[in-house]
């Protein structure tokens, strides 16, 4: 089977932008007086604000009404975008670009299928938007992943089949929902984690299109 797209999630895949959305959530977690923990934030991953918002306050045994709870995500958010205005092109993850660069010079098109709002910044200041030739982000998408609404829109905008693409993810949400897509997926992290994707790497650095072979 030929691919002819590659789609990629992009916290924790291209850039490193798990660690800013864990310490924005820890931050919260503190001001309300309860404790966040990395593995806490294990759960958070690949799963949209509002859900990443019921799931912190679950593990710190509090309840607020709506209004208050989009009062509290907006201020995670507000400090998350703190961080990552200072990002620059040291944050992408090694071997990325690398990587992207063979798969623009062999004519494969390259998409972004991202959940997050803030996309556009993290691409604009490690200057990467150049090489995607289509960015779904949350500002595109009214569901989250495991539902495949994210990565069918990419293959539509990269005028590809879904089957002609291959996603890049690191999140269990982010592997079910390219399943769901009827896409093949190649997790990014721990085997033990990432177990149902059709391969996994640890990360990008010495890896070639061979990878795309199955």
């Amino acid at each position: 089977m030929t691919i002819k797209g590659c789609i990629f999630d992009l916290d924790g895949v291209v850039v490193d932008t798990a660690k800013y959305h864990y310490l924005a959530w820890k931050r919260l977690a503190n001001e309300l007086g309860f404790e966040f923990t990395e593995k806490d934030n294990e759960r958070l991953k690949g799963v949209s604000r509002m859900k990443s918002l019921e799931i912190l306050l679950e593990i710190g045994n509090m309840n607020f009404d709506e209004e208050i709870k989009e009062k509290l995500a907006e201020k995670k958010n507000n400090w998350y975008v703190e961080y990552i205005s200072k990002m620059d092109e040291s944050e992408i993850l090694p071997g990325v670009k690398e990587f992207i660069t063979n798969l623009k010079k062999n004519g494969i098109k390259i998409a972004l299928g991202s959940v997050s709002k803030n996309a556009g910044i993290i691409l604009e200041n490690t200057n990467l938007k150049k090489y995607f030739d289509a960015i779904i982000d949350g500002n595109k998408v009214t569901k989250a992943k495991p539902d495949p609404e994210v990565f069918l829109k990419a293959a539509e905008e990269l005028g590809l089949e879904p089957y002609e693409c291959i996603v890049f993810e690191d999140a269990v949400a982010g592997i079910e929902a390219a399943k769901n897509a009827n896409m093949r997926v190649i997790g990014v992290g721990s085997d033990e984690i990432l177990k149902d994707s059709d391969k996994v790497i640890s990360g990008f650095e010495g890896i070639d299109l061979s990878i795309l072979e199955f």
